[in-house]
């Protein structure tokens, strides 16, 4: 079997960016690529058309790719729902819960269908590019891993090692990784990469020729800190890093969106932060939340509990005071769950029961076993809109708003990724700037966020194809 396994030395270091580039890439080059994560713990997920749900960074590999996204690309997904319990999806589909006591010792059907769905992917293309969870060197969890070198094992696959020097530490982290692990699994370490880097690379090379000295391993190039670029994350690490420096527009439209315990498909947002002159901050500030333009309510993987949190952060009283004084407001999904008359949770909720919402839109949420994953459309104005859900309540609306409902300024939806519809959200979002007193206008000339995020995919391998010896990475997978 033909793949790469790149790994990170610490989540966030850049494996999904450089599988993403690597798969674009390849795919120009006229090979058969495709991308797959054997397990991936994220509350950021999207829903195939076939009805399966997977993590967003691996839809979005499947696109750079330019193959059809299915649960083969990422076979198991954990939905972290407390410290303590994650919600299990197998080959898109809901298969329970796991708890923190489970999680080193009782994953070996997980093991099974990921490792079944890597033969499957296998047999359909010429190489797998497969991104690790965290870093290789959590020797903790070595004897159940079979996301990391416990994949590359199973099937003979030679690691790739990312690090991201922005945070210091990455030449001690790559020493560290390698030294680490045992000597079966560092046979299968055959090269790194440096990410993140800005400055004269000849300052870097001392360290560079030091770490292959020591290792063995080559350095297979050194990646510049990429300015414009952003992902459709996995890692609550990433939230809120979309600013680009060229945004010189004028007129601002200020967004502030509620960082929950519990936030789940944050690239809801990425739109928004997208849009010339829009200026998107997540943050817990009351005053922040106070003052924007717009505050959203993201997806939250515990309703019942993140609402808990709102009100006693004092969130929850800076959103009533918004609504009554018809500042605009909009919840997503969980977000929208919250504005309810009320909520009952028994499937979800770890304290269970009915519990008071926020009141501020008129409808009710009654949550049940059975999850929700859909691909809808609707029309908002004349727009066409699409979305995608995935939840377990089942809210009580009148689809006044795409997904949802609305109450003055106050607007809900239900569904997730509505705002990457490029001509409802710049008209929706004009409906918001004038009810909160802005100048702000859409740029009818802007690129389209679909057409953005292709430009950024692109953009990406032509990185990896400056600065990477990406012959060499091709030449390990054979």
């Amino acid at each position: 079997m033909s793949g790469l396994l790149v790994t990170g030395t610490s989540s966030d270091a850049g494996k999904s960016l450089v599988v993403t580039a690597l798969c674009r890439l390849w795919s120009r080059q006229g090979i058969r690529v495709a991308p797959f994560k054997a397990q991936n713990m994220s509350n950021n997920s999207m829903v195939c058309r076939d009805g399966s749900e997977i993590g967003r960074a691996q839809y979005l590999q499947a696109q750079a790719a330019r193959v059809e996204p299915t649960s083969v690309h990422n076979p198991v997904l954990l939905k972290p729902g407390s410290d303590r319990r994650a919600f299990v999806v197998v080959r898109g589909r809901p298969a329970g819960q796991l708890v923190a006591g489970e999680y080193a010792t009782g994953r070996r059907h997980l093991a099974e269908a990921a490792f079944a769905a890597f033969e499957e992917l296998s047999a359909s293309v010429d190489l797998v590019v497969a991104e690790g969870a965290g870093s290789p060197a959590e020797v903790n969890l070595r004897s159940g891993d079979y996301v990391n070198l416990g994949l590359a094992q199973r099937f003979s696959l030679p690691a790739l090692i990312v690090a991201d020097i922005d945070r210091g530490g990455a030449l001690a982290a790559l020493f560290g990784t390698w030294g680490l692990v045992d000597d079966s699994d560092r046979a299968l370490l055959r090269a790194y990469v440096i990410n993140k880097f800005r400055g004269d690379e000849s300052v870097l090379t001392p360290g560079l020729d030091m770490v292959t000295e020591r290792t063995g391993m080559p350095c297979a190039g050194v990646l510049p800190w990429l300015e414009d670029v952003w992902l459709d994350s996995e890692d609550a690490l990433s939230i809120g890093r979309w600013r680009p420096s060229s945004d010189t527009s004028g007129n601002r439209l200020s967004v502030a969106v509620v960082r929950f315990p519990r936030t789940s498909n944050a690239t809801d947002v990425d739109a928004l932060a997208a849009e010339p002159g829009v200026d998107v901050r997540v943050t817990t500030d009351l005053d922040v939340c106070r003052e924007a333009d717009l505050v959203v309510l993201p997806g939250s993987r515990a309703t019942v509990s993140d609402l808990e949190w709102l009100r006693s952060s004092g969130v929850a009283d800076v959103v009533a005071w918004r609504a009554s004084q018809g500042r605009p407001v909009l919840g997503i999904c969980g977000g929208y769950e919250m504005l309810a008359q009320w909520i009952d949770d028994p499937v979800e909720s770890e304290q269970g029961g009915r519990v008071p919402g926020l009141a501020l839109l008129p409808t009710t949420v009654t949550f049940l076993p059975e999850k929700v994953l859909a691909r809808p459309t609707d029309e908002w104005r004349g727009h066409a809109v699409e979305g995608y859900e995935i939840h377990h309540g089942v809210v009580s609306d009148d689809r006044a708003f795409p997904g949802g409902t609305a109450s003055d300024s106050v607007w809900g939806t239900i569904w997730h990724g509505t705002l990457e519809c490029d001509d409802f959200r710049r008209a929706w979002l004009t409906e918001v700037a004038a009810a909160a007193g802005s100048s702000w206008r859409p740029d009818a000339t802007a690129l389209g966020f679909a057409e953005r995020r292709e430009t950024m995919i692109d953009a990406l391998a032509d990185a990896v194809d400056e600065h990477l010896d990406h012959q060499l990475l091709l030449e390990l997978t054979r």
